[in-house]
């Protein structure tokens, strides 16, 4: 594995292959799977603000049932309160133990005072490093763009100012100029970026006339965005460039490395083959470095990235035009008549 060795926001991976934020590492033997089958590290599941205060808000509910039975009982649990987030932390610790591996922990806050009392909490269980999760839904009509930038900017210098393990941010591919973001979120400290997000979005059950929340995993290809960004990052930023969504071979792998990355995060295609198709991928990149002759990851590593190739359209909206003008040889992989 020494070839695909690779440096991870400061932490050295024996691959790049990294297991992304899912709800798969609540299982000890999931997490051993994944460690056994090749994984590098693994970013455990993320610690949601909102899901704490909704579980507070139920709890407290709840208890108000049995409060006031006779005019003597003011409250039958007087001493009882909702665990917040320790047992997620308790969790994270115990992930921590069994793991040889690097686990770097995962975080979603609504409030810049939560996200830097969080982050300090996570620190404390031993993980290696921290991923902030950002992911704006706008409420209003009146929040403008910058100051949810500046908020999130705010929040990655407090954070990395109060710990002192490395920090990610994970981000959406839904700014005006990511690129700004991302040079702004590495002066404010931030060590790695992982483009991109993914979060659950609404449907719509048109049987029960109600809105569903599907499963939203990623299909082969969905890399392309990431891919583009990887390539014009690449040689403009000194923090550690992840790549994600869409990821399932190690030629997908391969085209991100080439583009930029330097490691991608994989969790859809676990869910739908299993975590042992780690190895695979794996055993695929290696076979694509063998066959091409690089003896390790910084052989290639941005070869085909903005700052290296001589096409000065391959990273712009020339790209789309070129399409339109062959528009013709779409009919013949998929003909019409």
């Amino acid at each position: 594995m020494t070839k695909l060795a690779v440096n991870y926001m400061g932490i050295p991976l024996k691959n790049p292959i990294i297991v992304g934020s899912s709800n798969m590492v609540n299982n000890p033997e999931m997490l051993r799977r994944l460690q056994d089958a090749g994984a590098s590290a693994i970013v455990y599941k993320s610690l949601f603000e909102e899901q704490i205060q909704l579980e507070s808000i139920q709890f407290q509910d709840e208890m108000e049932l049995y409060n006031e039975r006779n005019a003597e009982m003011i409250s039958l649990y007087p001493e009882m309160q909702h665990a917040g987030p320790e047992e997620h932390l308790l969790k994270l610790k115990e992930a921590k133990t069994l793991l040889d591996i690097p686990l770097i922990g995962s975080l979603n806050c609504v409030f810049t005072e939560t996200w830097v009392e969080y982050a300090e909490l996570i620190e404390k269980t031993g993980v290696d490093g921290l991923e902030l999760n950002f992911f704006s839904v706008p409420r209003d009509f009146t929040t403008d763009a910058k100051s949810i930038e500046d908020e999130q900017v705010s929040v990655v210098e407090q954070v990395c100012k109060k710990v002192s393990i490395p920090v990610s941010v994970k981000l959406s591919p839904f700014y005006t100029n990511p690129l700004q973001v991302i040079k702004r979120m590495e002066k404010a400290g931030a060590k790695a970026f992982v483009l991109f997000n993914r979060m659950f979005e609404p449907d719509i059950n048109l049987d029960s006339l109600q809105h569903s929340t599907p499963f939203n995993l990623s299909n082969d290809g969905d890399y392309r965005l990431s891919l583009r960004y990887a390539g014009v990052l690449y040689g403009n930023t000194n923090a550690s460039i992840c790549g994600a969504n869409g990821i399932y071979t190690g030629n997908d792998v391969a085209k991100m490395l080439l583009a930029g990355a330097e490691s991608v995060q994989i969790v859809s295609a676990l869910y739908k083959h299993k975590p042992e198709l780690i190895s695979d991928i794996l055993n695929d990149l290696e076979k694509f470095m063998d066959k091409h002759n690089f003896s390790n990851l910084s052989d290639f590593r941005g070869k085909l990235s903005k700052a290296n190739v001589k096409d000065p359209y391959i990273y712009k909206r020339a790209q789309y035009i070129d399409l339109l003008l062959h528009s013709d040889q779409i009919f013949k992989k998929y003909p019409i008549a």
